[in-house]
């Protein structure tokens, strides 16, 4: 191998850290700068230099720079700062590279499948240069987190996502796969931006855009066949569709539908840890019936079910707010997963309402007095104060979620629903927010962030050499991540875990995941081999030694 491509090769690069052996050997002398650097003192330098960039995206631009040059190096970095740069590599300033990626293009991961390319869909991926792949990380770029169509600037979602799966999951780098589905775009300002990089169509709908997807798998299938593959960031009309049509076929899941539902029961059943409840002895209200809204019902009625109440009687827990008011039986179109959730006239016939047509959230919690709400609606705001207000009137301890992100999109501010709430919020956000205060006490706020379960998940259904990913398996590290919650031990603390301890949480998840595919029958492993097996695929970025 030339010295040339060794230094090009972000795998194999060590930059300044290759050691004059090193260096004697593959012939480096004269391509580097003299002084060796240890590793410590290139991320000393890496985080000098990131924190002297300007903006957030500034430093999103800085960092990918970093990756495509020396990979190990970009993640040991992110290790030990973890807390400071995820924000910037992940939500919330990856999307503001997604609306501006056709201007700050640089160097990119992975493989754009464009519509035009339907029918050469398996050439395209035969020509991926690495063949070992164990995760594909895909989305459409129509639902980037909450800032809608970003069409081709939506492969910085699956770059982040397979970011993590590496830093968390152990995934090794070379075998994680970002994916985009260019299939048009309907944002009329990027098809009018003379610098924009996809395929200028309106987005494709109907049996094209099935049509297109079934070719896509099939690839997959053909090239990767042991392949997890995760759905990510898809709009609404195809997101449930699409995780419901392959899950039984391919290895896969939705993360915006099973992963956010996932971390968010979790931090429910923390929540009733520290209160010796279950989830039984609370009601529901959810802001937003997409799929994170739909999808955050599913598992909160599967999980109400494992503590001992039926289907039906857990439904009767949850009241679902769209942009048309509470979902009632009097609505027109609904998707399937929508009508589950839908309220007959007898349960707000005696209800003192403005109109039946269209009952507002504020008026769902003056007369069904929820315990817990949650906001996935993408509306900045939406949580007023008289709606809140009104919780903490009938509630002692409002269990309070606004998941909406980026942070732009949330519902309230910790700050304001603590303000409104007199300090009896419980709280976790979607965006990372700084501690919030109230009459002088500090409350650290939780980040009910996916980055807590799909790598875990994903590690220990590869571990499990699992055929699907069940509801069974996302409730399991529910429960995992509930274990973890420092609020269980003070009432002030985060909900969740700090970020460093991500890693080790995904492995537990991971293992307990996987027992659980065995125990549900879709993995033929033994139980012994469970942990050998996590611990063979979580890959830690230390710098090899290369010699002759």
């Amino acid at each position: 191998m030339s010295p040339e491509t060794i230094l090009n090769l972000p795998l194999v690069n060590k930059g300044t850290a290759f050691t004059q052996k090193e260096r004697d050997d593959l012939g480096l002398n004269g391509f580097l700068p003299t002084h060796v650097l240890t590793v410590e003192e290139q991320i000393a330098r890496t985080y000098q230099n990131f924190s002297s960039q300007r903006t957030p995206l500034d430093k999103y631009v800085f960092l990918m720079g970093v990756m495509n040059r020396n990979e190990l190096l970009f993640y040991q970095f992110v290790l030990q700062y973890a807390t400071e740069v995820l924000p910037i590599i992940y939500t919330p300033t990856v999307g503001e590279a997604a609306i501006r990626y056709s201007q700050i293009y640089f160097r990119q991961r992975g493989l754009y499948l464009a519509y035009p390319l339907m029918h050469r869909m398996e050439e395209v991926l035969s020509h991926y240069p690495r063949k070992d792949v164990q995760v594909i990380v895909v989305t459409d770029g129509e639902r980037i987190l909450g800032l809608g169509d970003q069409g081709i600037g939506g492969i910085t979602i699956p770059v982040g996502k397979l970011s993590i799966y590496t830093l968390f999951g152990g995934i090794h780098p070379a075998k994680a796969l970002p994916i985009l589905l260019d299939v048009g775009t309907n944002n009329q300002t990027l098809l009018n931006d003379p610098l924009y990089l996809g395929w200028r169509q309106p987005r494709l709908v109907g049996d094209k855009y099935d049509q297109f997807v079934d070719v896509f798998i099939k690839a997959v299938k053909k090239t990767f066949p042991k392949v997890l593959l995760q759905w990510e960031d898809f709009g609404k009309n195809n997101a449930r569709p699409l995780l419901d049509r392959y899950r039984k076929k391919l290895l896969s899941f939705n993360d915006d539908i099973q992963g956010t539902a996932s971390v968010g029961v979790g931090a429910l059943l923390s929540i009733c840890a520290k209160k010796k409840q279950k989830l039984i002895d609370h009601k529901f209200a959810i802001l937003g019936a997409g799929s994170a809204g739909t999808g955050i019902a599913d598992a909160l009625v599967f999980a109400m079910q494992h503590e001992g109440i039926s289907r039906e009687a857990a439904i009767q827990k949850i009241f679902i707010v769209d942009r048309d008011g509470l979902l009632s039986e009097e609505m027109g179109e609904l998707s399937h997963e929508q009508r589950q959730y839908v309220k007959g006239r007898k349960t707000f016939a005696e209800w003192n309402v403005v109109n039946p047509q269209y009952i507002s959230m504020q008026e769902v919690i003056a007369h069904v007095h929820p315990t817990v709400l949650i906001g996935v609606s993408g509306q900045t705001g939406a949580f007023t104060q008289p709606m809140i207000e009104t919780m903490a009137k009938f509630v002692k301890e409002p269990v309070i979620f606004p998941l909406s992100n980026p942070t732009s999109k949330a519902e309230a501010t910790p700050q304001e629903l603590l303000t409104w709430t007199k300090g009896k919020a419980i709280i976790a956000t979607g965006s990372p927010f700084p501690p919030a205060e109230f009459e002088n006490h500090l409350y650290h706020i939780g980040q009910c962030n996916n980055v807590y379960i799909f790598p875990g998940v994903g590690t220990g259904a590869l571990a499990a050499e699992a055929k699907e990913v069940t509801d069974g398996m996302f409730l399991t590290a529910s429960h995992i991540l509930a274990s973890f919650s420092p609020y269980v031990g003070d009432a002030r603390a985060s909900i969740f875990p700090p970020i460093v301890d991500v890693r080790k949480i995904s492995r537990a998840i991971a293992i307990g995941v996987a027992k659980k595919a065995i125990e549900e029958g879709v993995s033929s492993i033994a139980v012994s081999e469970v942990e050998k097996r996590v611990s063979e695929i979580m890959w830690e970025p230390h710098y090899p030694t290369y010699s002759k």
